[in-house]
């Protein structure tokens, strides 16, 4: 089941985050943040959970805004973190697909993911999703070990909104 996450989700939307943190190939970020840190930098709109039938979260999604300009207010980049032990469930694709539709009610007209370059299977999901490559930042930050990362910048394009 998707529903719309709710701040009492936190502590499991940060459990499934820290997963993707230690996994070292899903965010350069060393430490899940707190509440109030995630949802200052988060839309309002357009956060997501997927919800086993056991009652447990095991994805989220949300958006992020690309810049505080308002000519781009329609661009915003998606964080999308699967609990490692639910993964190939289609859990993904199925909040993504929601995901897309509910940023267009929302007049977003593109989806952007920086992606770490060494993720292939982000890569290929995205690209399930209707995402496309549009570029390479090389270098762009040091992972945890302190080694220099690229990551592939990829978006999708709305086809109602345009």
């Amino acid at each position: 089941m998707i529903r719309e996450m709710q701040p009492g989700d936190w502590n499991e939307i940060k459990r499934i985050y820290q997963q993707g943190i230690d996994s070292k190939n899903a965010t350069f970020e060393t430490a899940a943040p707190e509440y109030s840190s995630w949802d200052n930098s988060h839309l309002r709109e357009c956060r997501l959970v997927s919800v086993n039938p056991e009652g447990k979260i095991d994805g989220w999604v949300a958006l992020s805004p690309t810049s505080c300009r308002q000519a781009y207010k329609g661009v915003a980049e998606v964080s999308i973190y699967i609990d490692k032990d639910r993964m190939r469930q289609h859990i993904g694709y199925t909040l993504m697909q929601k995901l897309i539709s509910l940023s267009e009610e929302h007049g977003i007209w593109t989806l952007y993911s920086s992606i770490i370059a060494t993720n292939h299977a982000s890569i290929s999901f995205h690209m399930k999703c209707g995402f496309r490559i549009i570029g390479t930042r090389e270098k762009i930050a040091k992972d945890s070990d302190g080694i220099w990362t690229d990551t592939v910048i990829m978006e999708r394009r709305s086809n109602v909104i345009f």
